[in-house]
C-alpha cells in the first residue's frame, strides 16, 4: 500500500518559501520555525526525493535543475489547493454544480422563472436539473437537494418547507361545455377524471354532499407519471385535473382552465420541501446558498 505523508503539503511551503525569501534565517522568522529547523526540513525532502534540491553556500542558495523543476511544480500544486480549499468554503462566491431532483411543474412554473437571479448572483455555480415525480434516493443518485410534495416520512433527511399550495379540481372551459358544468357528486363522477400513475398520499377527492364529505375516486381512464403532463391533458380536453394552484394560476387568469365545484369541492393543500443531506460535517456553500435562495424565492402559494 502507498504511504500517505501528510507533511507534504508543508514541505513544499516551506520549501517554496526558502527559494523566494533566498535563505533559511528569513523564511524561518516568516513561518516563526528556527533556522535550523527550516534545514532540517529542507534536508529530509531531499533525503525523500533522493536529489539535492539547492546547492548551499555561505552566501546564498542556488537551486540545482531539479530544484527548479520541483519548485516550478509544487507552487503549482499549492495554487491549486488554495484554489480548491477556497471554493468549498467560500459562501460570498461558491462555485460548482448543484444537482437539483424536483417534479416538471414546480420546476416549469417556480424553478424556471428564478434561476436566472441565482445564477446572476452567484456566477460560479452551475444547475443540473432531474425533472420527475419520482422519488429518488439523494446519495445513490449524487442529488443535493430533492424539491418534494406532500408530507415527509420519517428518514434521515433533511429539510426546508417551502410553503404550501392549495390543490384545485380543474377543467378546460371546452370540455364542460361537451361534458356538463357538474352540480353534485353525481355528475362530478360522470366526468372524466384525469390521475397519476403511482400511489399518492390522497388517493381521492373530497366533495360536500349534503353536509357529508364523500370521496370521489381518482380512478380515470389517462393517468400521468408527473403534474405537468395532467395539466396538458386538461388544456387539451380530455377531462378533470386536480393540480397545485400554483401550477394553473396563470391558465385561470388566461380562462383556459376553469376550477370545477369550487364550493362544493373540500379544501386540501400539499406542503413543499427542498430536501437534502445534512449529515457529515458542513453544508457545501454552493448547496447552502441554493438552499436559502429557495426558501426566498422559490416558496409555492
Amino acid at each position: 500500500m502507498t504511504r500517505i505523508d501528510i507533511n507534504r503539503s508543508g514541505e513544499m511551503e516551506v520549501f517554496t518559501r526558502v527559494v523566494e525569501l533566498g535563505g533559511f534565517s528569513a523564511t524561518a522568522r516568516e513561518l516563526r520555525m528556527t533556522p535550523s529547523a527550516v534545514s532540517k526540513l529542507l534536508s529530509r525532502l531531499e533525503a525523500r526525493l533522493g536529489t539535492r534540491l539547492v546547492n548551499r553556500t555561505t552566501r546564498k542558495l542556488e537551486l540545482t535543475p531539479e530544484g527548479a523543476v520541483f519548485n516550478e511544480k509544487a507552487l503549482r500544486i499549492l495554487a491549486d489547493m488554495e484554489e480548491a480549499e477556497s471554493s468549498a468554503a467560500s459562501v460570498d462566491q461558491p462555485v460548482g454544480k448543484i444537482r437539483i431532483n424536483t417534479s416538471a411543474s414546480y420546476g416549469t412554473h417556480i424553478l424556471a422563472p428564478i434561476l436566472g437571479g441565482f445564477l446572476a448572483r452567484y456566477p460560479g455555480t452551475s444547475v443540473d436539473l432531474i425533472l420527475t415525480d419520482k422519488i429518488v434516493d439523494l446519495v445513490a443518485d449524487r442529488t443535493d437537494i430533492a424539491i418534494r410534495a406532500g408530507e415527509l416520512t420519517s428518514s434521515t433527511l433533511l429539510a426546508r418547507k417551502l410553503g404550501d399550495t392549495r390543490l384545485m379540481v380543474v377543467a378546460s372551459p371546452d370540455y364542460l361545455a361537451r361534458a356538463g358544468h357538474p352540480r353534485t357528486l353525481a355528475e362530478v363522477n360522470k366526468l372524466n377524471r384525469l390521475g397519476f400513475s403511482y400511489v399518492r398520499h390522497s388517493e381521492g377527492w373530497r366533495v360536500e354532499e349534503h353536509g357529508a364529505s364523500e370521496l370521489i375516486s381518482a380512478k380515470s381512464r389517462v393517468q400521468a407519471s408527473e403534474g405537468e403532463a395532467l395539466r396538458h391533458l386538461a388544456l387539451n380536453g380530455l377531462g378533470m385535473a386536480r393540480l397545485a394552484a400554483f401550477c394553473v394560476r396563470s391558465d385561470m387568469a388566461a380562462g383556459r382552465l376553469v376550477e370545477v365545484l369550487p364550493e362544493r369541492m373540500v379544501a386540501e393543500t400539499e406542503a413543499f420541501h427542498a430536501v437534502y443531506v445534512g449529515q457529515g460535517g458542513p453544508l457545501p456553500a454552493r448547496v447552502r446558498v441554493m438552499l436559502d435562495y429557495l426558501a426566498e424565492h422559490g416558496r409555492v402559494e
